[in-house]
């Protein structure tokens, strides 16, 4: 019988959390305990010179499909694999929202003997981050509209142009658009309002990009909330929030601990999701693993055109960090997807498929070289697929220069990736890799976006609707022009069309609009038609959960 993810978190040995920070040379006392499985690290851990000295390996994928790729399951099981053959490495992962976990996708703490425990709670709530960055979010909300209602003391913003809106963390697209202020004076002014899902808050990408307390507050008071009537920008500071907003942070900045199934040290810190936001675990995050591991893997949601070009051009550039090495996780199954397949024959064999498929894979193997990284490819291995398509797969990118290596961490954790992770240390140890950024922030926003469209997803142009012209001026006019540009568009192909699956061609992108993220540190053109509220599918999972009596969950994924 094949246990299911849920099953086999719950038949794990886990070992107190005090055990695995032991290992990691982390004292009793500096650990602040979330139960007996779960605690959050001191920030005075930080070890610059430790982080200067180890190996930073970013996971990424090929563009997602409804099958699935496995990235989360992959950094788990690279990270046990290269404790198997002997070094010290540790995961660094993003924390899963509510959103997917009760909708379609699921929780995201890998899967089958690659997870990190206690899986069920890294599901649900964890140790309170997201509800903290709710919080925080909501009281600048609050203030906004307790300063429009008062008569003293008032900013005179003009409520048509306020850009900040409250937060969930659950899909429900009955709020994305509502009016607020209903019921008459004392119940606030009216106007139209709505909600984002909880990783969709600029509160969350500014956790996720803060390096301190101080820098957590100012990037809190750059947060841009709307204008007044005389078209003057008003920021988060001008309403006295960063201070309170901050305190409400105080322990969501510091990193959590846990462990993956095999029990090596895992941290889990931030969830931006990578189609609207930069969709990377915090700084602190990666750098507190650094911290305390020769080798820290680490993930970028979605496909490597948004997750891992957001790392490397945004994140690395404010963090001083450079990945070592940069994984390309990419299943059979996935590739028959981008070759044709329905989802019907996504089991079945068909080199056919798989040959035509292949041209994804490829557009993102060149697009990582373009970052000076000579990525390894991770084929993560299911039963359905033949030895002729897998063949064919590892052929094509040693043509390419890459080395593809089957990884089975889904059926035998640790042991199922130590090809990989010998092929991972080989290329760092030749010092082949040279990472650079894309693109100089210095450039114009329209250039930027240009380089990112025309070198990353292979547009032939990019156009501008009048919208978005106007966001640009707006954008100079607020001297954030010299900010990297954060891409907001359908993770399901290189357009900004999601039915252009594949590799696609002789196509443009169309920027919609603009958002202005200058607390995080950048600008985000909106691409299509792109949702930063979800909602629930038609049979939502949640309907499949449950918990008995003696508190045993099922139905979790």
């Amino acid at each position: 019988m094949v246990l299911s993810d849920l099953e086999i978190a719950q038949q794990a040995a886990i070992q107190p959390i005090k055990q695995i920070a032991a290992k990691l040379g982390i004292a009793e006392d500096d650990l602040e305990f979330y139960g007996k499985y779960k605690a959050k690290l001191p920030l005075q851990l930080l070890n610059p010179e430790r982080i200067r000295q180890s190996k930073l390996i970013l996971v990424s994928a090929i563009s997602p499909t409804p099958a699935g790729e496995g990235k989360t399951t992959t950094t788990v099981g690279l990270t046990d694999g290269l404790n198997k053959i002997g070094k010290h490495a540790m995961a660094a992962l993003r924390e899963p929202s509510l959103g997917p976990v009760f909708g379609i996708k699921g929780g995201a703490a890998g899967g089958g003997y690659a997870q990190v425990i206690p899986m069920e709670d890294i599901n649900l709530h964890f140790t309170g981050d997201f509800a903290a960055i709710e919080k925080a979010n909501n009281l600048l909300a609050a203030l906004i509209d307790n300063n429009i209602q008062n008569k003293t003391n008032n900013l005179n913003i003009d409520p048509r142009t306020i850009v900040w809106k409250r937060v969930m963390d659950m899909n429900d697209r009955s709020l994305r658009r509502i009016v607020v202020g209903l019921g008459g004076t004392a119940n606030g002014i009216p106007r139209e309002d709505g909600f984002n899902i909880t990783p969709a808050s600029e509160v969350m990408a500014i956790l996720c990009m803060s390096q301190s307390i101080e820098d957590l507050k100012r990037r809190l008071g750059n947060i841009l909330v709307g204008f007044t009537f005389e078209k003057t920008p008003v920021y988060a500071r001008d309403l006295k929030a960063e201070g309170a907003m901050a305190l409400l942070l105080k322990d969501a900045i510091k990193p959590n601990l846990v462990q993956t199934l095999e029990g090596n040290g895992a941290i889990i810190h931030g969830g931006p999701f990578a189609n609207i936001a930069q969709g990377t675990n915090t700084i602190l995050a990666t750098k507190m693993a650094l911290s305390l591991a020769d080798y820290v893997v680490t993930e970028a949601g979605f496909g490597a055109d948004l997750g891992a070009e957001k790392f490397m051009d945004i994140k690395c550039g404010y963090a001083g960090l450079a990945p070592h090495a940069l994984v390309l996780v990419a299943t059979i199954r996935a590739l028959r997807h981008h070759g044709g397949a329905k989802k019907a024959e996504y089991s079945t064999p068909n080199l056919d498929y798989v040959q035509k498929g292949f041209a994804n894979l490829e557009k993102h193997i060149e697009n990582c070289k373009k970052f000076g990284l000579t990525p390894v490819v991770a084929l993560n291995s299911f039963a359905t697929d033949s030895k002729a398509e897998v063949d064919f797969v590892v052929a094509r990118c040693a043509e390419m220069g890459v080395k593809a290596v089957l990884s089975e961490c889904w059926a035998k954790g640790g042991n199922g990736t130590m090809a990989l992770a010998e092929a991972v240390v080989a290329t760092i140890e030749s010092g082949e890799n040279k990472f650079k950024q894309l693109y100089d922030w210095k450039l114009p926003v329209e250039e930027k976006i240009n380089v990112i469209a025309k070198e990353i997803y292979g547009a032939d142009s990019v156009k501008f609707t009048p919208q978005a012209l106007s966001g640009l001026k707006t954008i100079k006019a607020l001297g954030f022009d010299q900010l990297p540009v954060c891409m907001a568009k359908t993770q399901k192909s290189f357009s900004d069309d999601e039915t252009k699956i594949g590799r696609p061609s002789n196509f443009s992108i169309t920027v919609r609009e603009f958002e202005y993220a200058a607390g995080a540190g950048f600008v985000i053109p909106i691409l299509g038609e792109m949702m930063r509220m979800p909602g629930l599918p038609v049979i939502p999972a949640s309907e499949g959960m449950d918990i008995d009596a003696e508190g045993q969950i099922s139905g979790l994924s």
